[in-house]
């Protein structure tokens, strides 16, 4: 129980120190560039995806 409270304690202090950053100008463009990687990475999944499915579909 107790290593779950300070679990939570450096998430919540994570995400206040997360929240700080965001708002300077810097922070906020090193958030925009991991959001912009982290969305090319989850397209290029789904596109392998699909392509995969679509492989499998015409193979029957």
């Amino acid at each position: 129980m107790k290593q779950l409270f300070f679990v939570v304690i450096g998430v919540v202090i994570g995400f206040a120190a997360a929240h700080r950053i965001a708002n300077t100008p810097g922070g906020a463009r090193f958030f925009a560039d991991v959001d912009a990687r982290a969305k090319a990475f989850t397209g290029a999944v789904a596109d392998g995806y699909r392509s995969r499915d679509a492989e499998l579909r015409t193979d029957d």
